[in-house]
């Protein structure tokens, strides 16, 4: 478990859960484990309650307690907690909010996003939520459990007002308002006129720029103070304070020559409405960074018309219960994961697997909740609803996703937990070196006031965060599911991608290739073995039949399956036998006649099954049939792809050494692991990661262990919980293309994180030194400040426009017009 310090005060009592105790013995197993820790005066363990009651003579290492009862055999009980937190504005403001949920007893870990607004804690399952709340009110924030119908990642916002104005636009307006005639007069200087307005309307104009539309700095500044610690919005309110009060020092003092005073209203308010477009601007682009999960949520329906009785009633979606028959018309969406029952129909389902064309859906084909039906009228029989459909579960992980910290993050948050008080003591060194050195304090001041408002930890604290969640959303939009930023930062540096074959390469189903009879011709052949496996299962059974359809059956009467071996049966008193040269030595056959046909298909990848027929001992060799499990229509293309992005592949396959080399020659592999057992997939895997970051891409049922010990396991297929948990990427359909349209969304996520982080370091690394020495006016470092974080967010948003290579070339497949261009 990975656990954070949380440690109580010494002499308080700690309330730990405990699971998996069973009888008296246990009780005591723990307290002896728990007793045993330093700083620990008394342990009681009850058994009924399942809680563990510590007291603390020192402060305690919830660590170490957590790893105390692991080693015990047992494990702390712990929960997540969800939590909107308002009232964040930049890194710092991260920063505070996390080192006050750890210091909560109980809480194991904490991590927020600036981004989405929400804190993940993770704590002991007696930690209640209201602990958790006040810990973060004391800190200077407010937080609550978002509804469950609120919008994951969306911002919160002002309520909208009147003309449909949020209150942020609203501010903003009248801000530009006020501001625009004390900054009109600094422009016409440049032009030699003199606008300049009387020095009491220029009060009268700047003060509610900065005491009313400016008091959301003042109040979170108190706040941050009050917390012993700073943030952004008291860099604005010291920085805008300094310049409206020297400005007000001066109208109160006699005028100078011909009655001008050195007043500076303009730059307080016009940096107080640079700010405010800044964060007007930014809300609105952490918006459009969420936009995909967003598009997911509006495909859940909150009603579904159930079939009871003879009425289709409207109910809503959460009275739907699973066997309930649901019906759906053309357009509207599916509200249920389930199985068409009847009718048939065309499916989108392009916003939830990205396939961009519709999918055909027949009686017994299952439908996802959320696509549209495009065609026909059609009964559902649900199989899944709300939180256990497919729908929710994607849903989960995108927010998930999300919602965690790229490893990288972890270098900013240090820097941002001395930014702040590290850029009051610039700004007071470069008070004091200009007045004192200078003699000009009204220089100082300014200068001083540059430096305050041109540091800027909010786009320190968005460039991870939101590039994350654009990158997460287009690839869940393409039907990419990446499960955290530590997986998605992982696989940008991809070297090797190793794939299963069955199932993953190839269909996964066999066809026949050849029928190649001993004597007579292929259709005999082929004819009668069709007849012997008329009622079989086996997926080779399923070959012969759909290749031997039109042709001429005969009735065989007793036909039985040989466990290991193949099928028997009776024809006009003779034995047909079908199966594998094993049944076929064991029967006295003589395979002589086609053994090097045999092994020439062995050696280009076939299955082969032999036939013969007779009586007693007079049996002899009817022919044979040769399968082949086809590899993917796309396979070669899809390792062409990642060739091209630099990654080498390898297939790793339980076949025989000719068998696997054939198939890898076909679409293009570039080195095989043959007669791998399925147990000693993990290991096959763990060998390749030799200096290099290793994919491995399989259907993620059977392929689990091998996924898990991959860097970046990558699951094939709908999304089953299996997959989900064993693989760090899930593809919502098993198309091999979008494993190297994954590599392509992390490599560009990856490259805006860092172009992220390189623009906001760069703005406070070339902006502060300029403020203090005096080369930055207050005005432009105001509008730099603003606009710092805007600019990371736009180069984030551009990763919206990233379409999989798939999509396009499906599109383009589609497309008469563009395909001949």
């Amino acid at each position: 478990m990975n656990a954070m310090t949380s440690p109580p005060a010494p002499g308080s009592s700690l309330r730990v859960p405990i699971e998996g105790m069973t009888c008296a013995s246990c009780v005591g197993r723990v307290e002896r484990a728990l007793s045993r820790l330093p700083g620990v005066a008394t342990a009681q363990v009850n058994l009924a309650t399942e809680v563990a009651e510590i007291q603390g003579a020192a402060p305690l290492d919830l660590a170490t307690i957590s790893r105390a009862v692991e080693d015990a055999g047992y494990r702390i009980g712990t929960r997540t907690v969800d939590l909107a937190v308002d009232g964040m504005t930049c890194a710092s403001c991260v920063g505070r909010v996390e080192r006050a949920l750890k210091r909560v007893p109980g809480v194991f870990d904490a991590t927020v996003n600036l981004a989405t607004e929400r804190a993940a804690v993770t704590a002991a399952a007696s930690v209640e939520d209201a602990a958790l709340i006040r810990a973060i009110t004391d800190a200077g924030y407010s937080a609550k459990r978002p509804a469950a119908s609120d919008t994951e990642g969306q911002p919160p916002e002002a309520a909208a007002g009147s003309f449909g104005m949020s209150r942020e636009a609203r501010h903003l307006l009248i801000a530009a308002l006020l501001s625009l005639p004390l900054a009109a007069p600094m422009a016409a200087l440049l032009w030699g006129e003199h606008w300049m307005l009387p020095g009491w309307i220029q009060w009268a104009l700047a003060t509610p720029v900065q005491f009313w539309l400016g008091a959301r700095f003042y109040r979170a500044a108190w706040k941050s103070v009050r917390a012993g610690t700073g943030n952004m919005d008291l860099l604005v309110a010291l920085g805008t304070s300094a310049g409206y009060d020297l400005s007000v020092y001066h109208l109160l003092q006699p005028a100078l020559d011909h009655g001008i005073r050195p007043l500076y209203f303009e730059a307080s308010a016009v940096i107080i409405t640079l700010i405010l477009l800044g964060k007007f601007l930014e809300a609105r682009a952490k918006r459009q960074t969420t936009e995909a999960i967003r598009a997911l949520q509006a495909l859940r329906p909150s009603t579904a018309r159930v079939r009871r009785g003879d009425q289709d009633v409207d109910v809503p979606l959460a009275e739907v219960r699973v066997g309930e028959t649901v019906v759906v018309r053309p357009g509207e969406c599916f509200p249920v994961d389930g199985r068409i029952v009847q009718g048939r129909t065309h499916a989108d389902e392009s916003l939830i697997t990205g396939e961009s064309l519709p999918v055909a859906k027949v009686e017994g084909d299952r439908v996802t909740g959320g696509a549209v039906n495009g065609e026909g009228p059609v009964l559902v029989e649900t199989l899944a609803v709300g939180a256990e459909s497919a729908l929710a579960r994607i849903i989960r992980l995108v927010e998930d996703a999300q919602a965690r910290k790229a490893p990288i993050q972890r270098v900013v948050d240090r820097v941002s937990a001395v930014f702040v008080p590290v850029v009051i003591a610039i700004a007071l060194v470069t008070l004091l070196a200009w007045g004192l050195m200078g003699g000009d304090w009204t220089q100082a001041i300014l200068n001083a006031v540059a430096v305050l408002v041109i540091a800027c930890p909010c786009a320190l604290g968005l460039a991870t965060p939101t590039a994350i969640m654009a990158g997460t959303g287009v690839a869940a939009r393409a039907g990419i599911l990446i499960k955290d930023a530590e997986a998605l930062e992982r696989a940008h540096e991809i070297g090797v991608v190793a794939f299963d074959k069955t199932g993953t390469l190839t269909r996964g189903t066999p066809v026949l290739v050849e029928a190649v009879p001993a004597n007579g011709n292929a259709s005999q052949l082929l004819s009668l073995a069709a007849s012997l496996q008329a009622g079989s299962e086996h997926p080779l059974a399923h070959a012969v039949l759909e290749a031997a359809a039109g042709l001429p059956r005969v009735e065989m009467r007793s036909a039985r399956a040989v466990a290991g071996r193949g099928m028997e049966a009776e024809l006009g008193g003779q034995r047909v036998l079908l199966g594998s040269e094993a049944m076929m030595r064991e029967a006295g056959i003589d395979l002589a006649p086609l053994a090097d046909r045999a092994d020439a298909m062995r050696n280009q990848g076939h299955t082969i099954s032999w036939l013969a027929r007779g009586t007693g001992t007079e049996k002899t060799l009817a022919g044979l049939l040769a399968f082949r499990d086809e590899p993917r229509p796309e396979a070669r293309s899809a390792v062409a792809r990642l060739h091209a992005l630099g990654v080498r592949t390898v297939m790793i396959s339980g076949d025989n050494e000719g068998a696997a080399r054939s198939v890898a020659r076909l679409i293009g592999i570039d080195e095989v692991r043959a007669n791998v057992l399925p147990a000693q997939k993990a290991e096959a895997v763990m060998a390749l990661r030799g200096g290099a970051t290793v994919a491995m891409v399989g259907d993620g049922i059977n392929d689990a262990p091998a996924l898990a010990a991959a860097d970046v396991g990558i699951a094939m297929g709908t999304g089953t919980d299996v997959a989900m948990h064993a693989a760090a990427v899930t593809l919502l359909r098993p198309q091999l293309t979008l494993v190297a349209d994954a590599i392509d969304i992390s490599r560009r996520t990856t490259r805006k994180i860092h172009q992220n982080l390189f623009w906001a370091f760069g703005y406070n690394v070339i902006g502060i030194p300029l403020a203090a020495f005096g080369l930055l006016d207050p005005v432009i470092a105001g509008a730099a400040m603003a606009f710092s974080s805007v600019s990371v967010l736009a180069n984030t948003l551009l990763l919206r426009r990233w379409a999989p290579a798939t999509q396009v070339e499906s599109e383009t497949a589609h497309d008469p017009q563009t395909a001949q261009a």
